[in-house]
């Protein structure tokens, strides 16, 4: 059986993924695409979303349209939307039944195999929301992906992944040992140094 500790940060990491499927969800950078015209005045970028999509153009005017109805949506974007909303519905279930397992709270009897059991199910079907979360990811990028090598897709308006983007910047934070590039300051040297005594 797991501690208390254990428990909490396993609730806490799930808490804080719960939030990030509910955010991811809803924001409308699922896939981008920008066109350059003549001049740079005609830029446009263009984010889709399971829910919305928006158009930025260079004059930093941003339209955002709520999608009119859910039947002229292609099949492989609501197939998104419904995983992603069982996703983020049975994590929230899966928590609610980890929280009633955990050592810390008093839900259910004193039996310690009943609650280890229970926040053994709650974990299980946190794993399943988290699937189909991944799923549902997994398949929109196959379907950005397979777009962006189409070959009847124009070059300048083909799709990038904003996720591949951040994981790119993410990956190139530096080694842990940081040189500084300034000298030490006047104090570290009078400490480590010289014992002369100006007036």
């Amino acid at each position: 059986m797991a501690n208390s500790g254990v428990q909490l940060l396993g609730f806490g990491l799930s808490l804080i993924g719960i939030i990030g499927l509910i955010v991811g969800t809803i924001l409308p950078q699922w896939k981008m695409s920008a066109y350059v015209g003549d001049s740079i005045i005609t830029a446009v970028a263009t984010y889709q979303g399971l829910w919305m999509s928006c158009a930025f153009q260079s004059t930093g005017q941003l339209q955002c349209k709520i999608y009119d109805s859910i039947l002229q949506l292609d099949s492989d974007l609501q197939a998104t939307r419904a995983l992603m909303i069982v996703g983020i519905i049975v994590s929230i279930c899966g928590l609610g039944v980890a929280c009633m397992g955990m050592k810390c709270t008093t839900c259910g009897a004193n039996d310690k195999v009943r609650k280890a059991r229970t926040a053994m199910t709650g974990g299980i079907i946190l794993l399943v929301g988290a699937l189909c979360a991944i799923v549902a990811c997994s398949w929109f990028a196959h379907n950005v992906i397979r777009a962006f090598y189409n070959p009847f897709t124009p070059v300048n308006t083909k799709k990038f992944l904003d996720v591949l983007g951040g994981a790119m910047l993410a990956a190139s934070c530096p080694g842990s040992k940081q040189v500084s590039k300034y000298p030490k300051s006047n104090s570290a040297r009078s400490a480590s140094g010289s014992n002369k005594e100006y007036v």
